[in-house]
């Protein structure tokens, strides 16, 4: 059986390789850029993460996430230098410290930052299939393809942690009127 995402993959390289490369128009510039940013800006909370955590299971996600962060960084900032267009400026990045020196009052909960990947994760997804799909330039709408598959294989395994912790939030579930009761 075909695997949609190969073939889909496979069509846009056969494309890519025939396409006349036009300038970025300023949408793909903006959502190159922002994505970046968003990666940039992930970075930074991971770091926070990770000097605020003793838990083994969130280490270990933290630091998927940003070697995850940083590959994804680093094709934006190569595709983007190469198209002329300046990076974005952001945060400075965090030092090492130790989970144990941080203040309670300031010290965020595994809960909290687990739940903050997760968001992050799921913004990045969204971010990703949107410039995707807003893109005239094959090699754009390839890129964001790439990074969303990877970010939605990262959040399967964000949520497999979170469900198995507790700490997945779920909104109220809904029961439409007349729904018979499922007992």
């Amino acid at each position: 059986m075909t695997n949609i995402f190969s073939s889909l993959k496979d069509y846009l390289q056969m494309k890519l390789d025939d396409e006349p490369k036009n300038p970025l128009h300023v949408g793909e510039v903006m959502s190159c850029w922002m994505y970046l940013a968003l990666m940039d800006e992930a970075t930074v909370y991971v770091q926070i993460g990770l000097n605020t955590t003793n838990d083994d299971e969130v280490r270990k996600i933290l630091t998927e996430s940003l070697k995850q962060c940083d590959v994804q960084g680093q094709r934006f900032k190569e595709f983007l230098k190469i198209e002329g267009v300046h990076l974005p400026r952001t945060s400075e990045q965090r030092p090492n410290s130790d989970p144990n020196g941080v203040p309670l009052g300031v010290k965020m909960t595994d809960d909290e930052i687990m739940n903050g990947i997760s968001m992050k994760t799921a913004a990045a997804v969204m971010h990703c299939a949107a410039a995707a799909s807003q893109s005239i330039r094959n090699d754009v709408g390839m890129l964001f393809t790439q990074c969303m598959l990877e970010k939605m294989k990262f959040g399967t395994e964000v949520k497999e942690v979170m469900r198995k912790k507790g700490w997945i939030k779920v909104p109220p579930y809904y029961y439409p009127p007349g729904m018979p009761n499922q007992q």
